[in-house]
């Protein structure tokens, strides 16, 4: 078991998520280990005098792709726990 573990958590970071925020105008991508890969922003939502609707939009897109990455991560090691819920299992 321990051994099927370690092998979807390498998997989990190669599997990504992809998060639109505002409008489609920021784009999140996470990976199943909940860690951020990447981050596009379309340079229309960028108004240097309303810079913190634009960090409020990041930071949302952020946030929604680690929720994402990790429901991913927590969805297939349940598959191997069958759902046991084992400590230190959660990411």
């Amino acid at each position: 078991m321990q051994e099927q573990m370690a092998k979807t958590q390498s998997e989990l970071q190669e599997k990504t998520v992809e998060v639109d925020a505002g409008g489609g105008k920021v784009k999140v991508v996470a990976n199943g280990a909940g860690e951020v890969v990447s981050i596009k922003i379309d340079k229309q939502i960028v108004d240097p005098d309303d810079i913190e609707f634009l960090e409020e939009v990041v930071l949302s897109g952020v946030r929604e792709a680690i929720e994402q990455g990790k429901a991913l991560a927590e969805k297939e090691m349940s598959k191997i726990t069958g759902g046991l819920g084992l400590p230190g299992m959660s990411m």
